[in-house]
């Protein structure tokens, strides 16, 4: 039931700071056990991850913000830097990444699953982001699940030597709670549960 008290209480954390009081090591193991144990199509296991701590941290979200500034008109910059800064001011950084040569390989080794395999490596990248989210929310940090993939995806690769082949899904800033936001309403289970007998 453990679990279910995380994923409870797992929730999109924007007020984050950096004054963690959790081992840098407990929260790699968390990555760790999430990439480990989540299921992959096939046991294909093409789900990549990188963590960013310290300096590599706050140059990806500088990276965010320049790609950010060049596509917004510069009016609606200081709202988007604001967001950014947020961000920057976590801890540390999850990137979540296809493997495209695994699931390329996938699709000619069975085509008669050709269409599923991209889907499936959607599927299972977000169950790996929510195993990590769920796992850091276990150990008493907040976290949020961004997608500025487009906008910065080739320079990442470049400036921190990502292999080619890994596609970008998401980035998760993580740190110390600041503020817990309030309740979202949830809808009545019976419009979204069925069960049969």
């Amino acid at each position: 039931m453990e679990f279910f008290a995380s994923l409870k209480n797992r929730r999109s954390i924007y007020a984050i700071d950096k004054q963690v009081e959790v081992k840098r090591e407990d929260i790699l193991k968390v990555v760790e056990e999430a990439l480990k144990f989540t299921p992959s199509a096939f046991n294909s296991e093409s789900q990549r991850v990188v963590v960013l701590f310290d300096k590599k941290h706050d140059e990806f979200w500088e990276m965010v913000k320049a790609a950010i500034k060049r596509v917004v008109k510069p009016e609606d910059f200081p709202t988007s830097e604001a967001k950014i800064n947020a961000f920057k001011n976590g801890y540390g950084t999850v990137m979540f990444f296809d493997d495209s040569e695994t699931t390329k390989m996938l699709t000619e080794k069975f085509p008669l699953y050709k269409e599923n395999f991209i889907k499936w490596a959607v599927e299972q990248n977000g169950m790996l982001q929510g195993n990590v989210w769920v796992g850091l929310e276990s150990i008493g940090l907040g976290a949020s699940l961004q997608h500025y993939n487009e906008l910065i995806e080739a320079e990442v690769k470049k400036e921190f030597g990502i292999n080619k082949n890994w596609t970008l899904n998401a980035q998760m800033p993580f740190g110390r709670v600041l503020e817990i936001p309030g309740e979202k309403p949830k809808k009545d289970l019976k419009e979204r549960l069925v069960v049969l007998q």
